[in-house]
């Protein structure tokens, strides 16, 4: 049994064999080589006033592997000057410390074989997925990048489409100006490549091959006409490309199906975070705190999955003038045991990771 932190997935991970491991379990999701069980929420009220607990657990299997992700996050979410919940914040513990693990068993035998953090893995996993969209949706000599979002999972994203299309020059576009100017120096230096801190998302856009939307964002990151002939566009989280966007498409494919299909009842609210669902604990006054989905509000379209794309259960790019549209949610459980697989490989390989007995972890009680 390995414990594997941050710092070793980050040395034994390298972004191309992350999307080439991803693909291959999508992939085997139409044999059923691969499964998952999408990701559940469950919502408590916490010790803050304005704030909920909400745990999130997802699994999937494939190769041999079997991965558990777990999620403990104290949410909240700020509302703009329009009232709109804009966006969330999470923590765990206090502002600026998070929990979030990967269980790693065997399916051969079922043994425990490592406990990850899942900071790096989390990040590697998203932007290794944009850029299995991107290989299949974009133009193949895109060569112009717009990011609209400056942290993370942004530079998890052009480091992962730099693998899959010849990106030459960025433009990146954050609120805060000296966010966008730090990522655009960093990603120049790591990348060898020109990226520009532009002022306005629409500018980030026009002019740009792919799009990348990487925020928090519970609000659309941009408006329809901005859309260009052409365009790929990815995104981050849901909320960032509205019906309204959706409709502009000419191909959009998603991920993979990560809504469980359960009414509400006995606990169970599909409204809840936005309409994310979830089961929730709390009084009428508590849930105050937390965002519900309008009734009103349209909702996304059903988009085919990425599964349908290589099956050829639907048509993919067959046009330079088409708008495409990959939505980077769904398959969430496949992600860590596809990823969380290779690292494990890795670090038996290299000697690497802190080891415990197994044994600690089994018991001659049946359960």
């Amino acid at each position: 049994m390995l414990i594997i932190n941050n710092e070793i997935v980050e040395q034994t991970l390298d972004m191309q064999t992350c999307i080439d491991v991803q693909e291959a379990a999508f992939r085997g999701l139409a044999s059923r080589a691969s499964v998952l069980r999408p990701r559940i929420d469950v919502y408590a009220p916490s010790q803050w006033e304005d704030s909920y607990f909400r745990w999130g657990s997802t699994e999937g299997a494939c190769n041999g592997f079997f991965a558990s992700r777990i999620k403990s996050d104290i949410m909240s979410w700020p509302k703009n000057e329009k009232g709109e919940v804009a966006n969330q914040n999470k923590f765990c513990v206090k502002p600026g410390t998070y929990c979030g693990l990967v269980y790693l068993f065997s399916t051969d035998n079922g043994e425990p074989l490592a406990i990850m953090n899942d900071g790096i893995l989390q990040h590697m996993r998203v932007g290794g997925a944009a850029a299995i969209g991107a290989k299949y949706l974009s133009r193949d000599n895109s060569e112009t990048l717009g990011m609209i979002g400056s942290g993370g999972m942004a530079c998890s994203y052009l480091e992962a489409i730099k693998c899959v299309r010849d990106i030459k020059r960025v433009k990146v576009f954050s609120r805060n100006p000296e966010n966008r100017d730090i990522y655009a120096k960093k990603m120049s230096r790591e990348l060898e490549i020109e990226v520009t801190p532009v002022e306005t998302a629409h500018e980030a856009m026009k002019g740009s091959d792919i799009v990348c939307s990487c925020t928090d964002s519970m609000i659309p990151t941009f408006e329809a006409d901005w859309l260009e002939p052409g365009m790929f566009v990815v995104n981050l989280n849901d909320f960032e490309v509205g019906p309204g966007q959706i409709n502009y498409f000419d191909i959009a494919i998603r991920q993979g199906n990560e809504k469980i299909k359960l009414p509400d009842g006995d606990g169970f609210m599909n409204a809840i975070g936005g309409g994310t669902g979830g089961y929730v604990a709390g009084s009428d006054k508590e849930l105050e705190r937390v965002p519900f989905k309008n009734p009103s509000e349209k909702a996304h379209h059903l988009l085919p999955c990425f599964v349908d794309l290589v099956s050829g259960n639907v048509p993919g790019r067959t046009s330079d003038d088409q708008i495409t549209y990959y939505e980077n949610q769904g398959n969430n459980g496949l992600q860590f045991a596809s990823c969380g697989g290779a690292v494990y490989l890795k670090c038996k390989e290299q000697g690497l990771g802190n080891e415990i007995p197994s044994e600690w972890f089994l018991e001659d009680i049946r359960n």
